[in-house]
C-alpha cells in the first residue's frame, strides 16, 4: 500500500499507526518553496505549531494552489521532493518551534498531519518529550522504593 492508501485506512478506521508512520518516512513527498527570497519550505502555524506543507504528487499540489486562490496565469509553484525521513529527521530539527509535517492538506478525505510527537520527529523536537523523560525518571524513581 502507499502513503495516501495507509491515510484512508487510518482516516477509515482500519489503518495501522505504524504501517502509516512507515510509508510516510519511505513517500518522496513534494513541498512548496515559500514565497520570497528566504528559500525556505511552505508553512502555516495552527495551534502553536508549524505545519510544513506535503503532498504526495503534483495533482495535491495543484488542489493545494487553487484552494489558496491561485489560478489561471498565477505563478508555477517550486517545490522540492524530499523523502518523509528526511523531512523529520533532518529539516525539523533545522526549524526553529514546535514543527509537524501536514500532507494533502487540500484533500479534505485524504489529509494527515504528523505532529511533533516522540515516534515521528526526533525527540528532542517532540512537543511530548518532557513528559516522556519525567515519567521516565518517575518510574525508575517508584521502581527504586
Amino acid at each position: 500500500m502507499g502513503l495516501t492508501e495507509e491515510i484512508s485506512a487510518m482516516r477509515g478506521g482500519s489503518g495501522h499507526a505504524g504501517r502509516l508512520l512507515g510509508e510516510f518516512r519511505r513517500t518522496a513527498l513534494l513541498v512548496p518553496l515559500s514565497e520570497g527570497d528566504d528559500g525556505g519550505l511552505m508553512s502555516g502555524w495552527q495551534g502553536g505549531v508549524r505545519w510544513i506543507y506535503a503532498f504526495t504528487d503534483e495533482e495535491a499540489v495543484a488542489r493545494f494552489a487553487v484552494a489558496r486562490g491561485a489560478g489561471v496565469g498565477s505563478r508555477e509553484w517550486e517545490y522540492l521532493s524530499i523523502l518523509g525521513a528526511r523531512l523529520v529527521d533532518a529539516v525539523i530539527p533545522a526549524v526553529a518551534g514546535p514543527t509537524g509535517v501536514a500532507v494533502d492538506v487540500a484533500d479534505e478525505g485524504g489529509s494527515m498531519l504528523f505532529p511533533p510527537v516522540v515516534g515521528i520527529v526526533p525527540q528532542a523536537q517532540a512537543v511530548d518529550a518532557v513528559d516522556a523523560e519525567a515519567a521516565e525518571i518517575e518510574a525508575d524513581c517508584v521502581g527504586a522504593v
